[in-house]
């Protein structure tokens, strides 16, 4: 008997092991270790040119469009500007009417943009702003250089009263950048 007993045992103990060394007070597992740093190479020597400066900070956003801007596109009175990140948002007080206004700087513009052409939404060029730009029935996309921009307004009306307010907010908006 004492013969079968060995084997399993044996088996008990090395499954139990690694179990019996999770207390609290253990030292951390090898993984957990902090890792010395390697000691610093020397870089080697280049003859190519080194690489161009990281180009400048986008513009803010909520310098782009002033809170009387958002006031006059959206035709009503609008609460002072919430920036998040590369973004601005202004939006009228609760008690009516409805509006909105957001600004978009960088990356989150163009994708905008994206979207909303693969979407199947109308998508017009606007002539002789920026280096680029679009209209569509809630908002246009300015591109200057590298940056883009986007401007979004959201009000309960005809979509067609807004257009000429963001054509001209948009030639304002790209003489900012």
């Amino acid at each position: 008997m004492r013969s079968r007993l060995l084997p399993a045992l044996a088996l008990a103990v090395a499954l139990l092991a690694p179990i019996a060394g999770c207390g609290a007070d253990d030292p951390p597992a090898a993984a957990d270790a902090p890792v010395a740093a390697a000691p610093a190479q020397p870089e080697p020597e280049s003859t190519e040119a080194t690489e161009a400066p990281p180009s400048a900070a986008p513009p803010d956003a909520c310098a782009l469009v002033s809170r009387a801007d958002a006031q006059r596109l959206a035709g009503t009175p609008v609460n002072a500007a919430v920036p998040v990140r590369e973004s601005c948002t202004y939006t009228a007080p609760v008690t009516g009417p409805t509006a909105q206004v957001e600004v978009y700087v960088g990356d989150g513009a163009k994708k905008y943009l994206d979207i909303e052409r693969e979407l199947g939404h109308e998508v017009l060029p606007l002539a002789g702003v920026g280096d680029e730009a679009h209209l569509t029935a809630e908002a246009f996309f300015i591109r200057k250089g590298d940056v883009w921009v986007a401007v979004r307004l959201m009000r309960l009306n005809d979509p067609q009263e807004n257009r000429e307010p963001l054509r001209a907010l948009a030639r304002t908006v790209a003489g900012r950048m």
